[in-house]
Parts: structure tokens; C-alpha cells; sequence
């Protein structure tokens, strides 16, 4: 398969798991999950669908809440898709965005550093 076509399916699986959460599965654990990329495999047979929430402190029941309502989304996605296979679905907790904002404040602190070094030194 193309990496063209990958693309293009792994894109339609976030919309499609993105619209299923918020629509059509009735456990509220879920809705604070925000799926940010799907990684599907060649075959179709298995994806990893990455998520993340706005607050850090409910990934892991959220994650928890994802991996028992897997078979419910596949059943569903495999209704509203045009796939010759609906891949398994597994969770993984997306924590790219925490690692970034810490780089940014650990550069945030070098140039406050640095300031304070070119201030003290009256230059």
C-alpha cells in the first residue's frame, strides 16, 4: 500500500474514533480523551490510536475506559467505514505534548539564566 493511502486512512480512523467517543459510546470516562494521531498497520489489521487529555490527572482511568469500550468501536467503525478489515484497536497515552512543554520551559529558564548573566555582568 502507498504511504499515500496510509495517510489518508490513518487521518479518517482519528475522525471516525474522534466522532465515535464524543457521539456514540455513553461512557463520560471517554469524552475527556482527545485523539491527536492513529498509527495503522499495512495490513489493517492493528492500529495504535494515541490520545491525550487536557488534564494529566485522568489519563490513566481514561486509558482504562478506552481499552474496555475497543470491541464497541471497532463494531462501530466497522459499520461506518469502508474497510475491507476494521483494525484492533489499541490505546497508547500520547505524552508528546507534556515532553514539549517541558523542553520550552527548560529554554525558558536558559534565557532567564542568561539575562541574568548579561545583566550581572553590566554588559
Amino acid at each position: 500500500m502507498s504511504s499515500f493511502r496510509m495517510e489518508r486512512i490513518n487521518k479518517e480512523l482519528v475522525r471516525e474514533i474522534a466522532y465515535l467517543l464524543e457521539f456514540s459510546i455513553k461512557d463520560d470516562a471517554v469524552k475527556s480523551a482527545v485523539i491527536t494521531s492513529v498509527d495503522c498497520s499495512k495490513d489493517l489489521k492493528h492500529a495504535k490510536v494515541w490520545f491525550t487529555t487536557l488534564t494529566e490527572g485522568v489519563r490513566e482511568t481514561t486509558l482504562e475506559a478506552l481499552k474496555s469500550t475497543a470491541g464497541q468501536l471497532r463494531k462501530l467503525m466497522g459499520e461506518r467505514m469502508y474497510l475491507r478489515t476494521t483494525p484492533q484497536l489499541e490505546f497508547c497515552i500520547d505524552r508528546s505534548q507534556d515532553y514539549g512543554r517541558r523542553i520550552d520551559s527548560l529554554l525558558d529558564s536558559l534565557a532567564a539564566e542568561s539575562k541574568k548573566v548579561v545583566d550581572d555582568s553590566g554588559q
